[in-house]
């Protein structure tokens, strides 16, 4: 067996910006005549589209969730987070990404996206941190029905890249992730899996993925790529 695809999450793997995130959905909450719970966010946020972390926040406080409602406040969320975006000069794209990019294009390995964020977010990213051209495909929030941990998204990603990859199956591929709701998705679908320690502590990714780095630039692609042809039997970190 080979590595055919790597599948990235989005929000704590190419960009720091969860810190952002919670500000933003608490800023909401506020503008909703709600109280704002710092612990909620890490219970209810990480790892998940805005509509479920917003489903399930409104609704521990009692709150009717319609359809419209909810489109509303996603929508609200997803322009305040490109205005705040506006006044970044450099985003914060975590270290070792670009050269685990270059790796795997020179590898001529294809790379997507698997997110809860919406795409309007992902794009505006990508095009403004140059790496737009080099993802083959993104599924985002837009695009599912069922949030992380539910492994729509990474399923959705594989029956795409397998237009282009004839018979691309799960386990040939990788998925990196930074949260626990991310580490289930992908272990759901069937896709091996490294957590990096960008959000989480090393010794809790270690204990919910295959393998576990503190950085992106710790993934070792010469040893990933052992592991999956059978090569070798040790952690890819």
């Amino acid at each position: 067996m080979t590595l055919k695809a790597v599948l990235f999450d989005f929000n704590g793997v190419i960009i720091n910006d969860e810190p952002l995130h919670q500000k933003l959905i608490e800023q909401l909450l506020i503008e909703e005549n709600l109280r704002p719970n710092p612990q909620d966010f890490w219970q209810f946020c990480i790892g998940r589209s805005d509509r479920a972390c917003l489903t399930d926040l409104l609704a521990s406080r009692d709150r009717t969730v319609t359809d419209k409602y909810l489109d509303e406040l996603v929508a609200r969320k997803s322009r305040a987070y490109a205005q705040q975006l506006e006044s970044i000069e450099k985003l914060p794209i975590y270290p070792g990404l670009a050269d685990l990019i270059y790796q795997l294009k020179a590898a001529q390995i294809p790379i997507a996206i698997v997110s809860g964020a919406t795409r309007a977010e992902v794009e505006l990213v990508l095009d403004r941190a140059n790496l737009s051209s080099a993802f083959t495909l993104s599924i985002c929030g837009d695009d599912i029905s069922h949030s992380k941990p539910d492994p729509e998204g990474y399923l959705l990603a594989i029956d795409h890249l397998s237009q282009i990859i004839p018979n691309l199956q799960p386990a040939e591929c990788l998925a990196i992730e930074d949260s626990f709701a991310g580490l289930t998705a992908a272990k759901a679908a069937g896709i091996p899996v490294v957590g990096v320690a960008n959000t989480y502590p090393f010794h809790m990714m270690q204990r919910l993925s295959n393998w576990a780095v503190d950085y992106l630039s710790d993934l070792d692609l010469d040893r990933v790529r052992a592991v999956f042809s059978g090569g070798e039997r040790q952690p890819v970190g």
